[in-house]
């Protein structure tokens, strides 16, 4: 029999070893279907042809991803000879063990009842469970995961990809303090770090931080789409400007790295924005209070799917909203990330703060106090996005702007 801590280690092992092989058979497939989404609303045909090898049976072109992953191992791994190699080849690699080494506090579904897998007690579907500052330590590793990025356009020695990686710096420095302000609301109301007890708070209530907190979901959406880089505000590796930003002089293994770590920072921010506005694996019906965590087989698995469900709806949307709209013009991105999102987001934090400080009074004023909670955020909301509009100009002037001391605008004002 085993120890007990043999059963942890154990337990533990098994999941990193899944938990890998299930995230990078993801982002491989996740980039096929994101291909097929590109071309139904471009309306054209995606990769329908790669099936098995060596017959005519296509699968609806299931076998790309692995043909593209053999394509970027049998490359040939050229290494420029201007490059600082060292760091040329840290970076990609710190960046993808950062992206995998985030998803040890991010639970995968609830609990498997005791006696699964024929061992003792209940086994927690997260590599690192009950972790108290599980939160923290997801967010310290995707803002180092960003530092490869500013790493591998310094060691390129490349103007493109250096100015990949300075777009990068500035944008994570800027939506970093709207993101950590979305995220304090839901921390003040749940009162723990845990994403389990954040999750289970919203099982308990019954109701979903989205209901409660629309100003703080909208400031988390808006800077997880800046964080993890995705379209519209992929500036560091703008293919138009940049040709391919901080990966430019990248090929091979290395370039492959950098792609799947892209894709897993997209798969980390779904999984955080389900947890901390969705009710991660609750939905209405399932076991609450007291019994939150005393489930049979059937309700685990539930969980399981409610949760994955929900994460490839987050995904989707992420994938629409790089077909759908422009990439922003870097001045925009950093005017929306400290003259809208900051702003919205200490508004935010405010009230959730006046609230959770008043819980007690609110409650006896009202039986039904999330009622009243979810009234005044809304309203709130409705306010604040109204005088944003107000401030924001009717008539966007995109001009180039033009510097007062250079010498194209001093011949003209003189003549």
């Amino acid at each position: 029999m085993l120890t007990e801590l043999q059963q942890t280690v154990l337990v533990a092992l098994a999941q990193i070893a899944l938990l890998c092989f299930a995230l990078m058979t993801a982002a491989a497939y996740l980039v096929l279907l994101e291909r097929w989404i590109a071309a139904w609303v471009q309306d054209r045909l995606g990769p329908n042809r790669v099936g098995i090898p060596l017959t005519k049976i296509s699968l609806f072109g299931l076998g790309q991803p692995l043909a593209d992953g053999l394509k970027f191992i049998f490359k040939e791994e050229y290494t420029p000879h201007h490059v600082s190699r060292f760091l040329y080849t840290l970076a990609p690699i710190s960046i993808l063990v950062a992206a995998l080494a985030s998803f040890a506090v991010i639970p995968f579904g609830s609990v498997l009842p005791p006696g699964a897998l024929g061992l003792k007690g209940q086994i927690h579907l997260v590599v690192a469970p009950l972790m108290d500052v599980g939160l923290i330590y997801a967010f310290a590793l995707s803002s180092i995961a960003v530092y490869g990025v500013i790493l591998g356009g310094w060691a390129s020695n490349n103007k493109y990809s250096f100015l990949g990686g300075l777009r990068s710096s500035a944008q994570l420095i800027a939506y970093e303090l709207p993101l950590g302000l979305g995220i304090l609301g839901v921390v003040l109301f749940s009162g723990s770090l845990r994403l389990e007890d954040i999750i289970g708070q919203q099982a308990n209530a019954g109701v979903w931080n989205i209901l409660l907190q629309p100003i703080g979901f909208v400031v988390f959406l808006i800077a997880s789409f800046a964080e993890s880089a995705r379209l519209p505000f992929d500036l560091p590796e703008a293919e138009q400007e940049l040709i391919g930003g901080y990966h430019t002089e990248y090929a091979g293994l290395r370039l492959l790295m950098y792609l799947i770590a892209e894709f897993l920072h997209m798969v980390t921010a779904a999984f955080l924005i389900v947890m901390l506005f969705f009710g991660g694996w609750h939905f209405w019906g399932m076991s609450t209070g007291a019994d939150l965590y005393n489930i049979g087989w059937d309700e685990a698995l539930l969980r399981i799917v409610v949760l994955l469900a929900k994460v490839m709806g987050v995904i989707l949307f992420f994938m629409m909203a790089r077909w759908s709209w422009p990439r922003f013009r870097f001045d925009q991105l950093m005017s929306l990330a400290w003259k809208v999102m900051l702003p919205l987001g200490l508004v935010n934090l405010v009230m959730v703060a006046v609230l959770v400080e008043y819980w007690d009074h609110i409650y006896n004023a009202l039986a039904q106090s999330y009622l009243l909670v979810g009234l005044c955020m809304w309203g709130l909301a409705v306010i604040t996005w109204s005088i944003a509009g107000m401030m924001s100009p009717l008539k966007p002037d995109n001009r180039p702007r033009v510097d007062l001391f250079s010498p194209m605008s001093i011949g003209k004002e003189f003549g």
